[in-house]
């Protein structure tokens, strides 16, 4: 009886635990600046562009302006491989921060989603948080192979894991990941940076496209 009193107070201490974290994660999720990580995430425009369903913005989609990697985002993330979203509430980001992003990020649309989905879990106010894409953006290296591609090339995501990694010296091991969301083409490149805007090794919860052959098509 003893042993078995035992063993119930033994877990009725676990049980109590566990919610108490649970509750401090449920508290912590969405709460402003509070997270581990940012993943930089580039999308390949000309692989964008072509999905069926792809909102044809002319800045990035229109034959002749020939864009390649753009921003998709800087996310905030947790290691455990959760992440926060509208953190607070979002009042419209002034319009010479969002000209200015067009660079970066080429749809208006987009900048002002990526700052009431992402932007307001940095802990940032929106000049600083878009600084920091340019920040980000701006220090990595695009391999050469990839710029201005004028044709469709077969690629594996390790060659551009690859391609990457020697593009950008400094980056630690397993800073790099590739998406393809399940297709045959290009999703995006993921990059992991720590808050202080340096690259580091992604968590284990970063997962890689398992396609062996993905298409890079060639831009506009």
């Amino acid at each position: 009886m003893k042993r078995l009193l035992a063993v119930t107070l033994i877990l009725c201490i676990a049980i109590t635990i566990a919610a108490a974290r649970s509750r401090h994660r449920n508290q912590t999720a969405n709460t402003p600046g509070v997270f581990d990580y940012y993943l930089l995430t580039l999308s390949w425009a000309p692989d964008y562009c072509a999905m069926p369903n792809a909102k044809q913005n002319s800045r990035e989609c229109a034959n002749g302006n020939h864009v390649g990697f753009v921003v998709h985002g800087l996310w905030p993330q947790f290691n455990n491989g959760g992440y926060p979203k509208e953190c607070a509430p979002a009042r419209p980001v002034a319009s010479d921060i969002v000209t200015r992003m067009l660079t970066y990020i080429p749809d208006a649309g987009l900048v002002q989603h990526e700052w009431k989905e992402h932007g307001t879990c940095s802990g940032l106010d929106a000049a600083t948080y878009f600084g920091q894409i340019r920040q980000v953006f701006d220090s990595v290296k695009i391999p050469d192979q990839y710029k201005t591609l004028d044709h469709s090339i077969d690629v594996s995501p390790n060659d551009v894991e690859v391609n990457f990694a020697s593009a950008n010296a400094s980056f630690p091991m397993g800073a790099v990941h590739v998406g393809c969301g399940g297709g045959k083409q290009l999703s995006d490149v993921r990059i992991c940076f720590t808050k202080d805007l340096q690259a580091q090794a992604c968590p284990a919860t970063e997962k890689d496209c398992t396609a062996s052959t993905l298409t890079m098509l060639g831009e506009r």
